[in-house]
């Protein structure tokens, strides 16, 4: 078999850092300058338009330096800069660069001065680098640059390559108009967009292939890479307007994000989730078992807030698909709704604006009353009920909880030892039980008639724990003085008609499930599920998955990382490990954890694997999934 060798071409500015020098530049030496900002900005509207071919190379390059002014002290300022602006994939790859050194080269219209001592650290010498040169002026001014050097003027780097006569396959890899023309005048066979840091429309049109990142490069030429899958390759499907931060820091961190406003019925998701390898949604798409087996790729299901009854957390488990949610992010909302709620209730505030509003001046102090040194009742004492105990108290109500877990008061809340003697002395009884499916009805006829007389009721758990014929009798009757409710039994899955029993009644609170629906709130949990997805993504992590084992293992440099999910059977572990003693694999690091039906092993190496043990690892029996990691 014949090898053909391949040359690797790079460009620097915007391919192997983040910036333009020469913008860097320009921040560096106007510094003191009050014209600074209008001058910097013409530098960057003058550095693209000789990026995208508007004007000649040449012309770009004299009107940058002219209005810079820079000298060639700067030039060490800049360099330093510089170093601090590596694209992270390259940063990240730097084995590439040592074992393939002899084959990559770095053609730049920017200038060797600052290049050469940035390429030296990814061992590409001063040789490889082709790139313009400064002319300094008696006093150290940067006058000008070798206009005898092809790279100074329009399509240089055509001319340049084909002075080096290099043989073999030569791929060009950058960002601009004088990158894709060696593809097009036939001195390059491929070109990629390197787009990590800046996408131009006009470059990735007349690309080979678009990278990313370097890890698609890499991945495309099969070449050592510091993650086994490119990030721009896993799809991330967010439904239900999930926060627009989610997105950002999803795509920031270089996945390949897709938002759809609504939840989508069973069929939709479906058909849309057959490529899809991580699914967001909040509370009104149901994730189906229908749904997961259809999703070959998928590895992971988020829900953006923090019911997960909406996802069949068992047929996820038995896939091999990790479940998390944001169990503490909307807390602080939910717990001051409950807060206003109970005061708009007690003081009959609802009332009085409607009344007002239909021209009705009712000034009455009658069924207005205050909350200090009234019994709150809190049914569910967990992260939103402790909270809600403890902003109560400082409000002056007398706090009582009840919970079916033995739970450790806040303050100076008291525990109730049965949910009859909790409602027959509060004034208020607020719900935060979970969504088991055991507490459907759990506040019905028998648990109102215990309430003491005129008391209130405030639902912010889930629709299906109160009877609603119950409640609006009750409420009819006088029996309950008012209620506020957030959730219903039925739900719909857009916005539009909806209809409950409790509308109408006037002492009634009604919100749409909003509970948790603040800025902060969404802020919050568009900042805390990314953070669990790129967890288990990028490292294996599993804490704080709903339906999975917990796992954390620190990221290792220089090794490997294999991730085995199995069940959990017998002789599993014995297997796995049986196969990396037979192709001479070192353990450096290995953790398993498990659960009544799944097992889930991380496994570092600390060397060369090849493909064989790969395809031995997936076919060890009863694995679920198994994933190379990097």
């Amino acid at each position: 078999m014949i090898t053909t060798k391949r040359n690797y071409v790079f460009d620097f500015d915007s391919t192997l850092t983040r910036v333009e020098a020469l913008d860097v530049l320009a921040e560096i030496t106007l510094k003191n300058n009050p014209k600074r900002k209008e001058i910097i900005q013409e530098i960057i509207d003058i550095t693209n338009l000789g990026i995208d071919g508007e004007i000649s190379f040449t012309e770009s390059l004299e009107k940058r330096i002219k209005l810079l002014n820079a000298n060639e002290s700067d030039l060490s300022g800049l360099v330093a800069a510089l170093k601090k602006q590596v694209s992270k994939s390259i940063e990240s790859n730097k084995e590439f660069f040592e074992k393939f050194a002899e084959d990559i080269y770095v053609i730049s219209c920017g200038f060797k001065e600052f290049i050469d001592p940035i390429v030296k650290e990814y061992n590409i010498p001063s040789e490889r680098v082709y790139a313009n040169t400064f002319e300094f002026g008696k006093d150290g001014k940067i006058i000008g640059f070798d206009a005898n050097n092809p790279l100074s003027k329009h399509n240089g780097k055509i001319q340049c390559l084909k002075g080096m006569n290099l043989e073999g396959e030569i791929q060009v890899i950058g960002d601009g108009y004088s990158d894709y023309v060696t593809r097009e005048a036939g001195v390059a066979d491929t070109f990629f967009a390197y787009t990590e840091n800046v996408s131009r429309a006009k470059t990735t049109e007349n690309a080979d292939h678009i990278a990313p990142s370097l890890d698609e490069f890499l991945y495309i030429n099969d070449l050592p890479r510091n993650i086994s899958y490119p990030k721009n390759r896993i799809k991330i499907l967010l439904l239900e307007n999930v926060h627009q931060d989610a997105f950002t820091k999803l795509s920031s961190d270089g996945f390949s994000v897709e938002t759809v406003s609504k939840s989508l019925s069973e069929d939709e998701l479906i058909e849309k989730i057959k490529d899809v390898h991580v699914l967001g949604i909040r509370s009104k798409t149901n994730v189906t078992k229908k749904v997961i087996d259809a999703a070959d790729k998928l590895m992971v299901v988020s829900a953006f807030c923090i019911g997960t009854k909406q996802i069949d957390l068992e047929a996820c488990k038995e896939k091999g698909v990790v479940v998390f949610n944001a169990p503490y992010s909307n807390t602080r909302s939910v717990v001051e709704l409950a807060i206003g709620e109970i005061i708009m209730l007690m003081r009959s505030v609802f009332q009085r604006s409607t009344e007002i509003h239909n021209g009705q001046w009712n000034k009455t102090a009658q069924g207005s009353r205050e909350v200090r040194g009234k019994k709150l009742g809190i049914v569910g004492y967990g992260n939103i009920g402790k909270q809600l105990s403890v902003l109560a108290e400082a409000l002056g109500m007398d706090v009582y909880y009840y919970d079916v877990e033995d739970k450790l008061a806040l303050g100076n809340a008291s525990k109730m030892n049965t949910l009859k003697d909790l409602l027959v002395i509060s004034d208020v009884i607020t719900l935060h039980v979970d969504d088991n499916s055991a507490n459907k009805n759990f506040f019905g006829e028998t648990e109102i008639s215990q309430m003491k007389d005129g008391a209130h009721l405030v639902n912010l758990a889930r629709g299906f724990v109160v009877d609603i014929p119950a409640l609006v009798a009750a409420l009819k009757s006088g029996k309950i003085a008012g209620a506020a409710v957030d959730v219903y039994p039925s739900e719909p899955r857009k916005n539009g008609e909806f209809f409950t029993e409790l509308k109408g009644l006037p002492n009634v609170i009604l919100t749409p499930h909003v509970g948790g629906s603040t800025e902060e709130a969404q802020r919050d949990i568009a900042d805390f599920v990314p953070s669990k997805i790129m967890a288990y993504i990028n490292s294996g992590n599993t804490v704080d998955a709903v339906n999975f084992p917990n796992i954390r293992l620190p990221r290792q440099t220089n090794a490997h990382r294999f991730l085995h999910i199995h069940k959990n059977v017998p002789g599993v572990m014995a297997k796995i490990n049986e196969t990396l003693a037979k192709y001479d694999l070192n353990i450096t690091g290995q953790y398993l954890s498990t659960d009544p039906k799944v097992g889930y092993v991380i496994i570092d190496l600390d060397k060369k694997y090849n493909k064989e043990v790969i395809e031995e690892l997936k076919s060890v029996e009863a694995t679920i999934k198994f994933r190379v990691l990097y």
